[in-house]
């Protein structure tokens, strides 16, 4: 009852008639091997496999309590791995950004619904110094040499 729902979302399954409990696993979604290269980057074990079995309990799991009326939502399975692709991929602290980049980044975090957090909702940005009020005659004007011990205990501590 799930299989075209699976098909929809790109894992393609045959079931061998020889042997009634055997799945074969023809396909994945990209986001899948994606996750995958990650993971083989970083000298991690493979895991799509692991994925794919998670996503075939989660999916007899819901149709054995749901009798299989429940379709039209994303597995949770597929939500982690698209969650976890999304931080994996975040551009870190202190890494250097060109002109370029940084301009594109602002550009496409503007269309965003939630450009200020993470897929987990973590904060993915704050603010470093407001340098508005630098252009008001009345406004405080930043205390420096605080901010320059900060960024040497950053640097000196922080990484």
């Amino acid at each position: 009852c799930c299989y075209k729902n699976l098909v929809d979302l790109g894992l393609e399954l045959s079931f061998p008639e020889a042997n009634t409990s055997l799945i074969l696993v023809r396909k994945v979604p990209m986001c899948f091997m994606e996750r995958e290269a990650n993971e083989l980057r970083r000298k991690r074990q493979p895991i799509t496999k692991c994925i794919v079995e998670e996503l075939i309990q989660e999916q007899i799991e819901l149709v054995q309590t749901t009798g299989g009326r429940a379709r039209g939502t994303l597995p949770l399975t597929f939500l982690k791995v698209l969650a976890s692709q999304a931080c994996h991929g975040a551009i870190k602290f202190n890494e250097h950004l060109t002109l370029e980049e940084s301009c594109g980044l602002i550009e496409a975090l503007s269309s965003c619904k939630l450009p200020f957090q993470c897929a987990h909702g973590r904060p993915s940005m704050l603010p470093l110094a407001d340098i508005d009020h630098l252009q008001q005659e009345e406004q405080p004007k930043p205390n420096l040499t605080r901010l320059r011990k900060m960024v040497r205990a950053w640097q000196l501590f922080g990484k």
